[in-house]
């Protein structure tokens, strides 16, 4: 595994190299974030955070998932999920039914309406990720970025 070493590095600070790698990773997400959000609101009145629990359940069987596996697969709270739930439930893109093994859990289910309006974004959103972010790389920096987030992401490493 490499570390990245510098001679003013502490454990109490990040050298300037490392608080440089890590900002801009920060600043980054945050700015690729908030474009993408802007963008899908503007067009489609849909929040990023919205946009992915479509996707989510879309790519879910029967296009259903448990409360508890939506809010892992997207990143929130149980009850951050869950007022985004209620948000989408009312615009009538999803809808909840019973767990038939669990009187306390929940299912989220896209419905045609869900569907039909992630279908409509996704060119937005695919277009905007593109833009944004894989034109602005190289082929090999791309493969480099796989290879890195693949070694961040695993949890073994």
């Amino acid at each position: 595994m490499l570390l990245m070493q510098s001679v003013s590095a502490s454990p109490s600070r990040l050298s300037p190299e490392e608080l440089g790698t890590w900002a801009g990773f920060l600043r980054t997400h945050a700015r690729l974030v908030r474009e993408l959000d802007d963008e899908l609101r503007s067009r489609h009145e849909l929040p990023l955070t919205s946009y992915d629990v479509l996707v989510q359940l879309e790519s879910a069987p029967e296009r259903s998932m448990r409360m508890s596996e939506l809010a892992q697969a997207v990143l929130l709270s149980r009850s951050g999920l869950t007022r985004l739930v209620d948000r989408l439930e009312r615009q009538g893109l999803l809808e909840r039914s019973e767990c038939p093994d669990d009187a306390r859990g929940s299912f989220a289910v896209l419905t045609g309406k869900g569907l039909a309006l992630l279908e409509e974004a996704r060119g937005t959103h695919l277009a905007g990720v593109r833009r944004l972010f894989l034109e602005r790389l190289e082929p090999d920096e791309a493969e480099l970025l796989r290879t890195v987030w693949d070694r961040l992401g695993d949890p073994r490493a």
